[in-house]
Formats: structure tokens, sequence, C-alpha cells
């Protein structure tokens, strides 16, 4: 059984240990052809808090560790500018 996978953007990182994931689907709409986004929000294990809002990352689907909680981070794609300057 191959696990599930999605690349998204970091929108929250408020709570411990979680992160909330926003992943943008992008697909021709039925009947008139017009690309339509929609935005999904996951709720993703992120063990030692790494993660800041604007981050790229991969998620991947995990037992269930919460009443929300499904997904863990896997790994970040790229760090947000943001985050980046107030670290420095």
């Amino acid at each position: 059984m191959a696990l599930k996978e999605r690349v998204g953007t970091v929108v929250s990182d408020k709570m411990d240990k979680t992160v909330v994931v926003a992943v943008e689907n992008r697909f021709p709409h039925p009947i008139y052809q017009k690309t339509v986004s929609r935005t999904t929000r996951y709720k993703a294990h992120d063990e030692d808090n790494s993660c800041r809002i604007g981050d790229r990352v991969r998620i991947t689907e995990t037992r269930p560790l919460s009443r929300h909680k499904r997904w863990a981070i896997a790994e970040v794609l790229s760090k947000s500018p943001k985050a980046e300057e107030v670290s420095k």
C-alpha cells in the first residue's frame, strides 16, 4: 500500500507540534475548462516545531495521531524568506 503524499504551504504554526498545511489542487472545470483551484487544509504533525508560516513542505499520510491529525511532515522543501530573517 502506497502512502499518500501532498506538497503544500504552512499557513499556521501556533499549535504545539502541529502545523496547518494548505494544499492547492488545480484542475479544469468539467464544462467550461477554466482552471479552478481548490484549497484543502491538513493538520500535520511537526515533532521538532521546525516549520514556520510560509514554508513549503511535503506531508505524508500516517495513523491517526489525534482527532484531526492524520498527516506528518516528511520534509521541508523550502524555508519562507520571512522565517529566515527572523531566525538571524
